[in-house]
């Protein structure tokens, strides 16, 4: 069956589960968890367990120091992918070594 064919069997078929008083396709719900507003503290916490300095936290993150020393100080709050990523670290107590984005070597 070509590409073409196949797509089109596909859209019919959906098509008609749509319009059908009993669908017969499989459906999903998905739902996105919220994420969790951090407190300073929190951040602080966060960025300890993985042993980073504000600097190599920064690097981590993706942002400059000023904006870490801002959230720990409560000046400023993360938001966005931020949050996801400290919502991560905090379930994840391996997540830096797993995802190394910072790399540190002893001398």
């Amino acid at each position: 069956m070509d590409v073409f064919k196949s797509i089109t069997a596909g859209l019919t078929e959906a098509l008609e589960d749509s319009q059908s008083t009993a669908p017969k396709l499989k459906r999903r719900i998905i739902t996105v968890v919220p994420l969790k507003e951090y407190e300073p503290a929190e951040i602080k916490s966060i960025r300890n367990s993985t042993g980073y300095s504000q600097k190599q936290f920064a690097d981590y993150m993706g942002v400059s120091v000023k904006t870490i020393e801002a959230w720990e100080c409560g000046t400023n709050h993360p938001n966005g992918t931020a949050l996801r990523l400290l919502s991560m670290m905090e379930n994840n107590k391996n997540f830096v070594n797993e995802y190394p984005f910072v790399i540190m070597r002893d001398n």
